[in-house]
């Protein structure tokens, strides 16, 4: 039987991707006790780099948002690979961190990683609400538009 989580993503037409793996040396996400840190996760799908460029030259806060919720999907993924595969023991999002690459005379930073914010409400409704920063970078890693990591309480 799906889990509530499960069946919102449903509802919400939402496919979660497989658990990227990492790209250097690291783990994608390191459980300890009852909180899941998860590594930094980029807009990948499929396994091929997706919104390459930079926020404020090749693509608009729109598409910065749209960034945001395919890392968010990443960032579910792990969680949900941590988790061994339950969402429902999610207790809640503690944190987001977001990167966007961007042009330097960008500033809706905020904008763009209330993609991943909204998304991530969305899915897991109160349990989602978590605190946050959203910066700009002059690069970040394959040129990607948008890196966010994430912290989580979970049973």
């Amino acid at each position: 039987m799906a889990g509530e989580i499960e069946a919102r993503l449903k509802a919400l037409d939402i496919t979660l991707p497989d658990a990227p793996a990492p790209a250097a040396n690291y783990v994608p996400y390191v459980r300890t006790g009852n909180q899941v840190f998860v590594s930094g996760q980029v807009p990948w799908v499929g396994g091929e780099r997706n919104f390459v460029g930079k926020v404020g030259a090749e693509f608009t806060i729109e598409e910065g948002q749209a960034a945001a919720r395919v890392v968010v999907l990443n960032i579910i993924a792990q969680v949900k690979a941590a988790c061994e595969g339950d969402l429902d023991r999610v207790v809640r999002c503690v944190k987001l961190g977001g990167f966007v690459n961007c042009t330097p005379d960008f500033h809706n930073h905020p904008q763009v990683i209330n993609g991943a914010s909204d998304l991530m409400v969305e899915v897991f409704g109160e349990a989602g609400r978590h605190a946050r920063f959203a910066v700009g970078a002059p690069a970040l890693p394959f040129n990607v538009a948008v890196e966010i990591d994430a912290v989580f309480e979970v049973r």
